[in-house]
């Protein structure tokens, strides 16, 4: 059994960093003036050459040394990293009762449509007042 390292393959790193940029095959492949099936065969080959690494890195938003070094585990440690330390800040869950505050607005409703009878009341006995005047 070898203890030697296997090489990391390019290709398969542009693809991940691809697909996690959310970014198709066709998208990349018009960006470098190139075909889909040209895109497809970088992805499959374990190494690019440097020219070419360069300028996909640029299109992708990285440089070429994030691509030669790419690990999948190091993203999703950084995610859930990132998400358990913030956990105790962020809270996800609704801060108040849903049906007070539906209460509160419904009384608030009744007090505002009081009010308008009220006026209106108000109103008629007014113009019931003029009326009667002439």
């Amino acid at each position: 059994m070898s203890t030697d390292t296997k090489p990391k393959h390019i290709g398969r790193n542009i693809s991940r960093i691809r697909e996690l940029r959310d970014m198709k095959q066709d998208a990349l492949a018009i960006s470098m003036g190139v075909s889909q099936q040209t895109i497809s065969i970088i992805e499959g080959s374990e190494t690019v050459d440097d020219e070419k690494l360069k300028t996909i890195a640029g299109l992708l938003g990285v440089t070429p040394d994030v691509i030669k070094n790419f690990s999948e585990e190091a993203v999703f440690n950084i995610i859930g990293n990132t998400y358990q330390d913030n956990a105790s800040s962020v809270n996800h869950g609704c801060t108040f009762n849903p049906l007070d505050k539906l209460l509160e607005a419904f009384e608030e409703n009744k007090k505002l449509y009081q009010q308008l009878i009220q006026a209106e009341k108000e109103k008629v006995a007014f113009l019931e007042k003029l009326l009667s005047e002439k």
